[in-house]
């Protein structure tokens, strides 16, 4: 009977261990409500600025959302796939915002900022796919 005891103890601290890394439905639920009430706030301060800056702090609010929820999904549901996902998201919103930087400029050194984006991008999908072919 000790032993039965002993093997149910053991079993169940083995289960609660587990279950202590997880997050819940709910926490998923909440911590998705807070990244979009963040991006609200991120996005209603960008109301307050002009022509590209606007849309510089859009983007930068936009892809912090992304990358937020992509994280929030590795957190919750973790794989190799999700975890893909948020490198994919850190390179989409780096270029994006990049980009939108570029705008700002004329001529040749607009041409070449966008150059340098487009290359930072190909880099950071390179380096995500030279990560995923190791697995």
């Amino acid at each position: 009977m000790k032993k039965h005891l002993l093997m149910l103890a053991i079993a169940s601290s083995c289960f609660v261990a587990a279950q202590a890394g997880a997050m819940t439905q709910d926490e998923h639920k909440v911590a998705k409500e807070k990244i979009e009430a963040d991006y609200k706030v991120d996005k209603a301060k960008c109301d307050t600025l002009k022509d590209n800056a606007k849309d510089v702090c859009e983007k930068e609010a936009k892809g912090k959302e992304n990358v937020a929820k992509a994280e929030l999904e590795q957190q919750y549901k973790p794989s190799d796939g999700n975890s893909r996902k948020v490198a994919e998201e850190k390179v989409k919103a780096t270029y994006d915002v990049a980009k939108e930087k570029c705008d700002d400029m004329k001529g040749d050194a607009k041409n070449a900022c966008e150059k340098e984006a487009k290359a930072a991008e190909a880099k950071g999908k390179a380096d995500i796919k030279a990560m995923t072919a190791k697995k």
